[in-house]
């Protein structure tokens, strides 16, 4: 249902608001350089910052720019179970693909919470959920038994694993079945995902590389592994600067040095300091981007 490159979208802004024009040309590039869907309001497009109607605003503006072309699964989680029901809901309404849930963060519940909280979720909202499993910043990780269960319920199609353990998309595999689309949330691990059972990666680094991400994507699809490989070791210069400050602020600043957008994010997250900045351009360079 959704595989290969999928680009985790920066949100622009402009003197404090969303830059609305910066975001649509964003998506537009993206599909043209290969893209091959797309994730409005996860966190790196800086979901915790922007107001609802403002995340509304942005899933909007994406399926009018993508829809037709390629997917939106757009950013619907939170760690109240009602707000990640209205943000599910409101993602159907305006005609995205599917819906992109993290397991709620903060407030640490059980694996028969987590459970609970996606059934009812698909209970609620006819739309096709992606669990998004990323214990580093919810501090809850989903078992294996746990999406055994939720692969169980309509409408859980897939899982992004952010959780860095390569047995985890095997043991998924073996658990909930070849049908359950496994994607990557990490890019620096994305083909040995794949290698283990997975079929895509959900990824920063496609913001400022989308047209290597895409091809070593559709290489490794076509059983082309030199070229596939090749990809991947000119790619982890750029992995590795993606994450030398916080996400998504260099990325953010990387596609300001393509001309996309302003490097500006919100509070509480700051500007790169100049030894990143020193360090990204580099890795632009070294990549031939810039």
């Amino acid at each position: 249902m959704f595989k290969g490159s999928i680009t985790a979208l920066i949100t622009p802004f402009r003197d404090g608001s969303v830059d609305e024009k910066a975001f649509q040309e964003f998506v537009a590039w993206q599909i043209a350089e290969g893209t091959h869907a797309v994730v409005p309001c996860g966190t790196t497009g800086e979901s915790p910052t922007l107001s609802h109607a403002e995340h509304r605003r942005v899933v909007e503006l994406c399926v009018e720019v993508a829809k037709g072309k390629i997917p939106v699964i757009a950013g619907a989680g939170s760690n109240s179970t009602e707000e990640a029901i209205e943000l599910t809901r409101h993602a159907k309404q305006a005609g995205a693909d599917a819906a992109l849930v993290v397991a709620p963060y903060y407030n640490k519940p059980t694996q028969e919470g987590l459970f609970r909280h996606y059934e009812a979720i698909v209970n609620a909202v006819d739309l096709p959920v992606i669990v998004y499993n990323i214990p580093g910043r919810s501090v809850v990780n989903i078992s294996v038994e746990t999406f055994q269960r939720l692969a169980k319920l309509p409408n859980i199609v897939g899982v992004k694993d952010a959780t860095a353990d390569l047995a985890r998309p095997l043991q998924m595999r073996l658990a909930v079945g070849e049908k359950f689309c496994q994607l990557s949330g990490e890019d620096a691990t994305a083909t040995a995902f794949l290698a283990q059972g997975g079929v895509g990666c959900i990824s920063v680094t496609s913001n400022v590389a989308p047209k290597l991400c895409a091809q070593m994507q559709d290489a490794w699809a076509k059983g082309d592994i030199a070229t596939c490989f090749a990809l991947r070791d000119k790619l982890m210069i750029l992995h590795d600067v993606m994450f030398i400050e916080t996400n998504p602020t260099p990325a953010k600043y990387a596609a300001s040095l393509l001309g996309k957008c302003l490097p500006d994010v919100r509070l509480p997250l700051v500007g790169l300091s100049d030894g990143a900045k020193a360090k990204v351009e580099a890795a632009m360079k070294a990549v031939g981007l810039i």
